[in-house]
Order: C-alpha cells, then sequence, then structure tokens
C-alpha cells in the first residue's frame, strides 16, 4: 500500500478509536467517506493518474474504501450499544415500588340511564331492537299514520336527505323517532311482540332544551286481541307505573295518566309523574311533569304492518332519554351532555364497576 493511503488508513483507525461518543465518530466517518473526506478525494484525483498507475492505484483505494468502511461501522455499532447500555443503567425501574395510580373512566349519564332502562325492561320480559339511524318516509310517517300535512313532516322539524336514484323527493330521512323500528319488527316478526328501541334520533332543533341529535327509548307489545292474554290498556299503564317507578327509585311516585293525540295510537295518553315546581323534587310537591307519551297502537298502523286489527293489538310507548336523566341527576342544560367536559362528566358519570341496578318494584 503507497505510503498515503498507509497514513490515511492509521490517522482513521486511530481517530475512529478515540471517537468516544456518536458526534465524534461520524466527524471520522465524514472526513474521510464523506463528499469532502480525505479517502473520497483521492478517488476522485484517480482519474488524474497516469494510465499505467491508474489500475494499481484504483485497486488499493476500493481496498482501503472497504476496509475503513467496515471499521467505521463496527465502530459505530460498539457506540451505540455502548449508549444503549448506559441508558438501560440510567433507566432502570425499580419493580418493587407501587404502581402510579391511573384515572378510573366514567360512564356517561345517557349510557348509564340507557343500561337502566334496559335492565328494567328485561325484566319485564321485553328485549332490545334496533334500526338504522337513515329511514325511509314510509317508515318513519306514512307507516305511522302521520298524514302529509302534519307538522313533524316539515322541513322545520325534519332533515331530509337528498333522493337516491329512482327515489322520489323527501323519500329518505334521519329518523325523528325510533317508531321506524317498531314498524320494521311487525313487518318481520310474527306476534306476539315485546320489545324496546332505545337510540339516537334526529329533530331540526336546538336550544337548552333541545338537541338536534337526542335519543329515544320507544316500546311496543302485540298480543292477541282478545281471548287469553289479550292486551289491554290496563297492562300499559301497569308497564309505564312500574318502570317510572324503578326508575326513579320511588316505589309509591304519583303518576297521572292524561288523554291526548298522537296519530299512531289510539287512544293515547300523555304520562306525568308528581313533582315540586319550586325545588325541582321528584315525586314532592303538589306540580305534575309530563315525562313520556302512550296508548294503543292505532289499528291502521297494524293493518300497514299486515296485522289483522281485529286478532291482534297492543300498546306503544316512548320517552326521552336525555329528559329523564336530566330529571333524575337535576341536569339544568341539556347542551352540557354533549359539551364533552371532564370536569362535569366526574361529577355525573357513573362507575363502570356498579352495574345498572334493579329497584325495587320490579
Amino acid at each position: 500500500m503507497p505510503d498515503d493511503l498507509d497514513t490515511l488508513k492509521q490517522d482513521t483507525l486511530v481517530a475512529l478509536e478515540a471517537a468516544s461518543d456518536a458526534r465524534a465518530w461520524d466527524a471520522v466517518r465524514v472526513g474521510t467517506l464523506g463528499k469532502s473526506g480525505r479517502l473520497t478525494s483521492l478517488l476522485k484525483e484517480l482519474g488524474k493518474a497516469a494510465p499505467e498507475e491508474r489500475k494499481a492505484r484504483g485497486a488499493a483505494l476500493n481496498a482501503l474504501r472497504d476496509e475503513l468502511g467496515a471499521a467505521i461501522e463496527a465502530r459505530g455499532r460498539a457506540l451505540e450499544a455502548a449508549a444503549l447500555d448506559v441508558r438501560l443503567l440510567a433507566e432502570r425501574v425499580d419493580v418493587t415500588l407501587p404502581a402510579p395510580p391511573e384515572t378510573l373512566g366514567l360512564i356517561h349519564p345517557l349510557s348509564r340511564t340507557i343500561e337502566e332502562m334496559v335492565a328494567i325492561f328485561g325484566a319485564m320480559g321485553f328485549s332490545v331492537a334496533e334500526g338504522p339511524d337513515i329511514e325511509t318516509d314510509w317508515h318513519n310517517f306514512s307507516a305511522l299514520n302521520t298524514p302529509a300535512h302534519h307538522p313533524a313532516r316539515t322541513d322545520h322539524d325534519t332533515f331530509y336527505l337528498p333522493p337516491l336514484a329512482g327515489e322520489g323527493p323527501a323519500s329518505r330521512v334521519l329518523r325523528t323517532q325510533t317508531s321506524g323500528v317498531q314498524i320494521r319488527t311487525m313487518l318481520s316478526a310474527p306476534p306476539p311482540i315485546r320489545i324496546i328501541v332505545p337510540g339516537r334520533t334526529y329533530r331540526a332543533d336546538h336550544d337548552a332544551t333541545h338537541s338536534p341529535m337526542f335519543h329515544q327509548c320507544e316500546g311496543l307489545v302485540i298480543g292477541p286481541a282478545s281471548g287469553e292474554g289479550a292486551i289491554t290498556l290496563g297492562h300499559l299503564k301497569g308497564t309505564v307505573i312500574e318502570f317510572l317507578r324503578a326508575f326513579f327509585g320511588q316505589p309509591n311516585l304519583p303518576i297521572r295518566f292524561r288523554a291526548s293525540y298522537f296519530p299512531f295510537t289510539e287512544p293515547s295518553m300523555e304520562v306525568d309523574i308528581g313533582w315540586s315546581r319550586q325545588t325541582g323534587e321528584i315525586g314532592g310537591g303538589a306540580d305534575w311533569l309530563e315525562v313520556l307519551g302512550s296508548g294503543m297502537v292505532h289499528p291502521r298502523v297494524l293493518a300497514n304492518c299486515g296485522l289483522d286489527p281485529r286478532e291482534w293489538q297492543g300498546f306503544a310507548f316512548g320517552m326521552g332519554v336525555e329528559r329523564l336523566t336530566m330529571l333524575k341527576h337535576g341536569i339544568p342544560d341539556l347542551r352540557s351532555l354533549y359539551e364533552s367536559d371532564l370536569r362535569w362528566l366526574r361529577h355525573y358519570g357513573s362507575s363502570p364497576l356498579s352495574p345498572a341496578m334493579l329497584h325495587e318494584g320490579i
């Protein structure tokens, strides 16, 4: 090996041995093999050598490049391993120390209310049914005996979606109620039927007590119209009374039924519970607060689903999950349910380790 190459080799190996960290190692690498490195410069000058010397010097330069490259790479791995050993020693964990506390997640009040509804109605023999958030106009309105001029079918109350190819205008909506699942269940399953339908619903409304997206829980029972096991208004009242008293945890909660009108039930009733207007106490005071609607399924709804009203009848009810949640927990503003405030959730949330309990009355 020529003297200049031997000197370059020795200088590089000595510098590598002296490099104690990644920065010093990189300086040696760049100074030798970088674009302006000593060995790179010699390779660039190879073309100036005499033809008879070029072959031998080129072979020597390439051999030196391979040798120094291997040495540099090996030294780099050694320095990296040494640095890792130092880091592992510094970051050693004392496994005898107690684990740091972890923040326990909480169940949102709406989720807990739905869990309680499912538990209470489940004890009465109801099963949970689900359906799509995007409904057809027929399932959401027409099958439920809602006339074309009804205010609920206007753009002010309902979110209509662009029609698909081949569909007429206003043929798809974001469901305004979960009643469409009742229709789908009666069309797909033969009676007897006993279901509840909790889920998201949508209406064009937004203030302290209304939200464009909210939750409902509806119930449907279909059975014989006469004879043994016939479904009557008494079954509806008993079911609603037992649910409300179990949900609010008050076995003697005052409950009142008022005549009302819904296009999909006949007769129809609003259901009120006793409360105090001044204090907001449930079950106290001489005032009444409406909490849900109910009624016997309208014969036209049964006929729309292929059921003979002379053979089958039933009852239905529906309630707002947010409304019952706010009443039970004393939440004054509906919008706080959707603001994702962790401080609020820590106050109103429920522990995931405590399951929804069945209260007295079931």
